[in-house]
């Protein structure tokens, strides 16, 4: 992939939304990566019983805390409600467990940047899954085709943590489902509100500890059914 640059003006309006739950175990390290672009880091320890929060406390920009554990959906409403009231322009979403890669991050900025589109969502089958499964990757293109099915939105990759969004764009992001589910719950948001969005080739590389995390059939199962269940009580 080409690298993509970005003017620091650019960066230091952008907010990077990092939801962590018992990750001490990378978060430096993420954080560090992250502040090397000059955006504003904002950790959401959602309710970790390790060090996460406090690690981070020594690298983030903010660190926010859930007292208790609710949820990866919940996490990133605070994170992105957090940086709107701080007047972030841009809003990025990244997972605490390293498998997104910082330069991916001025690739999704670029065509919000430039005015073509209110969101860029990544896909890792654009671009590059290094280390998956068969598996996951069977469960995650199940997840495409329920969300094109459910939806109507057609990506590639409905349930990619790595995205990015205008100040106008995430304005318009309530999320209501704490868990997983939420991903499904954000498609839905930017088709309704009929934002514009484009899909940018990012790069994933899972570890052992990633994986012990994610779309596991049965989790994959339970995210179906909170979906579901959110649509049929509104």
């Amino acid at each position: 992939m080409n690298e993509t640059v970005l003017s620091s003006d650019v960066m230091q309006q952008t907010y990077i939304v990092v939801p962590a739950y018992n990750e001490n175990a990378c978060i430096e390290k993420v954080i560090h990566e992250l502040r090397l672009t000059r955006a504003n880091v904002v950790v959401v320890d959602d309710g970790s019983t390790d060090e996460t929060y406090y690690t981070a406390r020594r690298e983030a920009t903010y660190v926010l805390r859930h007292v208790l554990n609710r949820g990866q959906g919940a996490a990133l409403q605070t994170g992105i409600e957090f940086s709107l009231s701080r007047g972030a322009q841009f809003i990025v979403t990244f997972d605490a467990d390293g498998q997104h890669q910082v330069e991916d991050i001025p690739r999704l900025l670029q065509p919000i940047y430039r005015g073509e589109c209110d969101v860029c969502l990544g896909s890792r089958f654009l671009g590059e899954s290094i280390g998956i499964p068969w598996v996951r990757k069977m469960t995650l293109r199940l997840g495409v085709f329920f969300t094109r099915i459910s939806s109507g939105v057609k990506l590639t990759d409905a349930h990619n943590g790595l995205r990015a969004f205008s100040r106008e764009a995430a304005r318009q992001i309530c999320i209501t489902l704490d868990g997983m589910a939420h991903a499904s719950e954000l498609i839905d948001i930017i088709s309704n509100a009929g934002l514009i969005y484009q899909e940018v080739p990012v790069s994933i590389r899972y570890t052992k500890r990633s994986l012990t995390k994610g779309q596991s059939p049965w989790n994959a199962f339970r995210i179906v059914f909170d979906y579901l269940l959110s649509r049929t009580s509104k």
